[in-house]
């Protein structure tokens, strides 16, 4: 994957930041035939942003490696960074992954002004994405959906709780108290990305629901802040790299 991915840096019209793997590669149950997901930022020249055609701010490519569907996306810093501000999650998580396959000084600036935009209202996204999931597992009964709703209440109950964002299934299994079963179900995923599982609706039903009291309560408990404080930081971030871009 890495030899791979470095001819698709060199291949890409505008440089990238960095790149990183998110998807379940990241939160800790990929199976056999995952697909590798791929995310990170781009930097548009400034003609492109004051012009009058519309920029690129967002970039998708799929493409197939041995048989492993790869999906790069990648948005323009400044896009970036106002989801960063939107309290996305999300985002948070790709900027904040170990998994680096490509990084530069910028990158390492945004990891560094990441605290700054954490809040207790970060706790709606994975509320949200929690509720999501858990609609598309009660439909299909498939594995991948019900510990991805898991994952996110739990990343969301240690994100109110530590100021820390972490979306590795296993590593909050050892921080947050969690059903007892998850490293089975873990562990089934392994074997197949669409499977099922044989776990009764119902108690999976309630511990979801007791894990979203949970996060409801580390919530109002967190001491994590109303607004981002980063803001000011982030814009002298984009214009920096922006115009040491013109210049180079």
């Amino acid at each position: 994957m890495g030899a791979d991915l470095g001819a698709i840096v060199a291949d890409q019209t505008d440089p990238l930041l960095f790149a990183t793997v998110s998807g379940a590669h990241l939160y800790g149950f990929p199976s056999q035939d995952s697909d590798v997901d791929l995310r990170g930022v781009h930097l548009l020249p400034p003609r492109a942003l004051v012009g009058l055609r519309e920029p690129d701010e967002t970039r998708s490519r799929m493409w197939d490696k041995d048989g492993v569907e790869m999906d790069l996306v990648t948005h323009d810093l400044r896009k970036f960074v106002r989801l960063m501000l939107r309290r996305n999650g999300y985002v948070l998580e790709q900027l904040l992954s170990p998994l680096v396959v490509h990084t530069s000084p910028a990158h390492a600036e945004l990891v560094a002004l990441a605290p700054g935009v954490l809040t207790r209202h970060h706790a709606h996204h994975y509320r949200g994405f929690a509720g999501t999931q858990w609609r598309l597992y009660d439909r299909t009964r498939e594995l991948k959906p019900l510990l991805y709703t898991f994952r996110v209440l739990l990343t969301g109950i240690h994100l109110m709780r530590t100021g820390r964002v972490e979306a590795h299934l296993p590593t909050l299994l050892d921080a947050v108290d969690a059903p007892g079963y998850l490293p089975g179900l873990i562990e089934a995923k392994a074997a197949a990305e669409h499977g099922g599982t044989d776990l009764p609706h119902e108690r999976a039903a309630a511990d979801v629901e007791t894990l979203h009291a949970e996060l409801d309560a580390a919530q109002a408990a967190s001491t994590l802040p109303d607004e981002p404080g980063a803001y000011d930081a982030l814009d002298d971030l984009i214009v920096r790299v922006r115009l040491a871009g013109l210049q180079g």
